[in-house]
């Protein structure tokens, strides 16, 4: 297995997604952590550099994962928007279509 270089976190209220990739830009590391595992999880790994969405959670992780050698950046969040993959996140709360169906026409009131 390669070594991890560089690791995307994207935070939430419980679950967290661990993206790595190695010097070459592979994919090495796809994972769901919960919020008690993410020290855990960053305590076992060599230093690397970790890119997190800024936000308010953001700081304290980011200087959580800090102490323990990673090298951590904070992103504003309309540099963080090209790496999302549309289609992936949200799509369960939206209706669902058949395939060649029509949308139903917008109401009128």
């Amino acid at each position: 297995m390669t070594e991890v270089s560089t690791i995307g976190l994207d935070i939430a209220k419980r679950v967290f997604q661990v993206h790595g990739v190695d010097e070459a830009g592979a994919v090495v590391l796809r994972r769901q952590l919960r919020r008690t595992e993410v020290l855990k999880f960053f305590a076992k790994l060599p230093p690397c550099l970790v890119g997190l969405e800024a936000c308010a959670s953001a700081h304290y992780w980011g200087r959580e994962i800090a102490a323990l050698g990673h090298e951590v950046r904070l992103m504003p969040p309309t540099r963080v928007k090209p790496y999302v993959k549309w289609g992936k996140k949200n799509d369960k709360s939206l209706p669902r279509r058949r395939p060649g169906s029509t949308p139903a026409p917008a109401a009128r009131g």
